[in-house]
């Protein structure tokens, strides 16, 4: 029999990284702590910055492609980088659960859109669209991060709704999960879309089960809590963590008008 996808953990009291250590807490709404060296920098999104010491540096983290293309994409608008030796932390305001992945030196991952906490500076980053008749409920498709530790080992934390699960798929070996159900996948796992029709009684107008398909070798993360993309990204009445004012909103507007 296969195994069942099994819980990551909820909590971790002291882990590493290169370039610090971290430790992950909170029942409800988790946030990540980390304590730099100042030797590697870590890159994060803008409005998931919960509190930092005043020493440390914060920049801009630069981007491949165009800011625009993020803005109607929906992505997030800026990556942001701490640069200096000094503690941070970061937290969605959502219940959750936080996970750490382990990338090792030209491992890669997929992750999905706004689920992506912050990454070690070592890891690149990208990001692409997802289309398909499976993600019509996403208005049409939805977008994904792509990392990958290049040359050395790199770590990237994912803040998952409700609890995270994972799965190790063997070569061949198939997972279906709800569209909203999945958090990460190796970039050695396939996914592919499945819709099972129902033909009678109340269901018989041709309505539809529809599920992503995955296919081994490698990891696939799941949530308990289903993701539904939001009309804007950004939570609770911090204009800063929504991007919507201060100095992270005249920051944007001034990077549009080029």
């Amino acid at each position: 029999m296969p195994t069942a996808p099994r819980i990551l953990p909820t909590t971790i009291d002291q882990g590493t990284a290169p370039g610090l250590n971290y430790r992950l807490e909170g029942e409800l709404v988790p946030v990540l702590h980390m304590a730099l060296d100042g030797q590697v920098p870590v890159y994060f999104e803008h409005h998931v910055l919960l509190w930092k010491y005043p020493q440390l540096q914060i920049g801009l983290h630069p981007l491949k492609k165009g800011l625009k293309r993020r803005v109607f994409g929906g992505m997030p608008l800026l990556l942001l980088e701490a640069q200096s030796a000094g503690e941070i932390a970061f937290s969605r305001d959502s219940p959750g659960h936080i996970v750490a992945l382990h990338l090792p030196a030209g491992q890669s991952i997929v992750v999905r859109e706004h689920q992506f906490l912050a990454a070690t500076g070592s890891v690149q980053y990208d990001y692409a669209r997802i289309k398909g008749f499976a993600n019509m409920l996403y208005g049409g498709g939805f977008w994904v991060d792509h990392f990958m530790a290049a040359d050395q080992e790199g770590v990237v934390w994912v803040h998952g709704y409700g609890n995270v699960f994972e799965k190790v798929l063997e070569p061949g070996e198939t997972i279906d999960i709800e569209p909203g159900g999945w958090v990460y996948r190796d970039h050695s796992v396939s996914m592919t879309q499945e819709a099972y029709g129902f033909k009678t009684g109340f269901l018989s107008g041709g309505t539809s089960l529809i599920f992503n398909r995955f296919t081994g070798p490698g990891r696939i993360g799941l949530q308990s809590a289903y993701f539904h993309p939001p009309v804007s990204e950004g939570a609770g009445g911090n204009a800063q963590r929504e991007g919507g004012g201060g100095l992270i909103g005249g920051l944007v507007g001034g990077l549009l008008d080029n």
